[in-house]
């Protein structure tokens, strides 16, 4: 006999799978390429308690001569039923082969690996996985994969997913409201950024909901500190805020389309400090400098519309006046109202492109390394808009760094800038967020998409996403986008999606070991995202005392302020006392809210002769130095020898 024969630690996995032999389910009766039918076991009829626990998603397992061969059950049925419980019946269970544990030399069972070398025979005995051969199954690199909860089939084997290969591949978090998708997408990324402080995440909040989920580590930009200069526009969203939709809105954009390049000249003559001779519509200007309407230089708003008077001011152009007379109008509008502050809230321009890619895009990361953009308060009209030039932001930064600060794009309610209809939406917006989702991964820009209707997604964003964490949908058009592009194995586990609980997913994909139904770790209170459903009782039990209520919200109506503390309704009893009871999250009184000062348009970045007390007082962003062409942005080099973002505007601009 050999010594290998005498190994104790063989001999105590053979007498392991012995013990366990209680778990037997039944023998294979039928095999094909990708699946097996499993006659159940049955004493005198009577089917043995542990049967029970058999359902779909359930792990089985058949020993072969070269490896332990598992299944996932798809379908349970008894095709000749009966009425009573004295005759006999027959159950089946319909199985899909996913992979193997090899066996050494000494039999033992070693590490998972999809697809299937040696498959079952007729007749073959088929156990339940057991604890041991679940935790190989679904285990992961304990360097890059991170916990998120626990598998259904056993509370005690972790679920953990893959972050290299989510990210790398891009992933998809899908449910209907209220079904705990914005608690999932807050445990996902805290776990990623427990795991990864130097990480670079950039995340679109649509209600602000997520501030107080990454507390102490997170960039907060709202309307009231957000800079994000109208020159980063490109010549498709410039058209869409400064033009548009309206009759002859084709002759609009070919003035647009000429006029913005002179001013982009006339920027970069004052730079160089070339004050010599009048303007000649900028042709040489365009020429020497290799400056095209989507070069992202900066330009003046005053620099077009002084284009614009000179043309008007032409004799030659009496008859064909109404585009300047419209853009130039149009300009001082937006540059006048407060909502638009943000973009058009300066008389003095500045090239400061690389403060503004390094404040979302988190370079360096100084401890915060997710950067927080609540859209809400925006115009609704221009939201598509900055959500398409952050998200081209991102795919060139990617590009022009040559992927070496991978970074990720959060998009909730993803539905709403990529829709299916082809007639709603804003075209640069699908064509940014669908470039990141075809490309990305080749330059390292992630895609995480959110969304509770998959069917109003474009499918060609969701085709993309490698790895699905699909939560309760109980529209069928939702479920069948699902089940068209997945496995059987993973179709069969959709199933339940009707009537999982909240805090519940079935997840497949690159980023996970297998298809499996999981469900969420809870987050503590005070990491809870602000996604509570008001309690309608209990508010409709009170009244307000005063009209004081009237006049604030008229106020912050008026002002285009938004603080979701100062509502003044209650949140449901169970979240809100969660909430009171977190230890290091008080939650303050809400303040009284006073109409906004009228911003000046000098108010945001680097106002000359300093702030004023009458003046609101501009971010921490918005203070720091200008940055001219020619200056070294101030970001250390980390040590992986990343390079500078002035290198890398340098070299797109050129």
């Amino acid at each position: 006999m050999t010594t290998a024969a005498f190994n104790p630690i063989a001999h105590d996995f053979r007498a392991k799978i012995v013990a366990e032999d209680a778990e037997r389910m039944g023998r294979i009766v039928a095999v094909t390429g990708a699946h097996a039918i499993i006659l159940l076991d049955a004493v005198d009829g009577h089917f043995d308690a542990s049967h029970r626990g058999a359902e779909i998603g359930t792990l089985m397992k058949v020993e072969t001569t070269s490896s332990v061969t598992l299944a996932l059950i798809s379908a349970l049925s008894s095709p000749m039923p009966t009425h009573s419980s004295t005759e006999k019946e027959l159950r089946i269970v319909e199985v899909e082969f996913i992979g193997e544990l090899p066996k050494d030399e000494m039999g033992i069972a070693q590490s998972f690996r999809r697809g299937v070398s040696s498959y079952p025979s007729l007749g073959d005995v088929v156990y339940r996985a057991n604890r041991t051969e679940l935790a190989m199954a679904y285990a992961c690199d304990a360097d890059t994969a991170v916990r998120v909860g626990h598998i259904q089939q056993d509370p005690t084997i972790p679920a953990m997913i893959k972050v290299d290969e989510m990210l790398g591949k891009h992933f998809a978090i899908l449910g209907t409201t209220g079904t705990g998708k914005s608690c999932t997408v807050a445990l996902i990324l805290r776990r990623i950024l427990d795991k990864n402080p130097q990480a670079h995440i950039l995340l679109l909040d649509v209600h602000r909901e997520y501030a107080q989920s990454f507390k102490g580590m997170s960039e907060i930009i709202t309307p009231d500190n957000m800079a994000l200069p109208f020159w980063l526009l490109n010549f498709d969203e410039a058209v869409e805020i400064l033009i548009g939709q309206h009759a002859g809105r084709e002759t609009d954009i070919e003035v647009l389309r000429e006029i913005i390049p002179i001013a982009k000249a006339r920027y970069m003559g004052n730079m160089r400090r070339d004050k010599s001779g009048a303007l000649v519509r900028g042709r040489d200007a365009l020429v020497d400098n290799n400056i095209g309407v989507d070069t992202p230089i900066p330009y003046r708003t005053s620099d077009l519309t002084g284009v614009l008077e000179e043309y008007i001011g032409k004799l030659e152009l009496r008859g064909e006046l109404a585009p300047y007379k419209r853009i130039k109008a149009r300009i001082e509008a937006v540059s006048r109202d407060p909502r638009y502050a943000f973009m058009f809230g300066s008389l003095t321009v500045q090239d400061n492109m690389a403060q503004v890619l390094a404040r979302l895009f988190r370079i360096p990361v100084n401890g915060k390394p997710i950067a927080i953009l609540e859209l809400g308060g925006l115009p609704s009209e221009i939201i598509n808009v900055v959500v398409s030039v952050l998200a081209r932001l991102a795919f060139d930064f990617g590009v022009w760094s040559a992927g070496k600060v991978p970074i990720t794009f959060v998009c909730e309610e993803a539905h709403r800038y990529v829709p299916n209809d082809k007639t709603t939406g804003f075209e640069p917006t699908k064509r940014a967020i669908s470039r990141i989702a075809k490309e990305g991964r080749k330059y390292g820009v992630s895609l995480c998409i959110v969304t509770q209707r998959p069917a109003e997604l474009d499918p060609t964003i969701l085709s993309q996403c490698n790895t699905i964490f699909s939560m309760r949908l109980t529209n069928e058009r939702d479920q069948e986008i699902l089940r068209a592009g997945i496995s059987d194995a993973a179709a069969s586990l959709l199933e339940f999606m009707p009537t999982m609980g909240a805090g519940e997913a079935i997840t497949f994909g690159e980023g996970v070991a297998l298809p499996t139904r999981i469900k969420f770790d809870l987050l503590p209170a005070n990491e809870l995202p602000r996604s509570n459903t008001a309690s309608f009782t209990k508010n409709w039990a009170k009244d307000l005392p005063d009209d004081t209520f009237l006049q604030e919200v008229v106020s912050r109506w008026r002002a285009q302020t938004y603080n979701p503390d100062s509502a003044g309704y209650s949140i449901d009893e169970t979240a809100a006392t969660a909430e009171v009871a977190a230890p290091h999250s008080p939650i303050a009184a809400p303040p009284v809210m006073q109409p906004r000062p009228t911003i000046r348009r000098d108010s945001f970045i680097n106002p000359p002769g300093g702030v004023s007390a009458a003046q609101p007082q501009p971010s921490s962003f918005s203070r720091m130095p200008p940055i001219t062409p020619e200056m070294p942005v101030p970001v250390p080099t980390p040590p992986t020898q990343q390079p500078s973002l002035a290198s890398l505007i340098k070299q797109f601009r050129s």
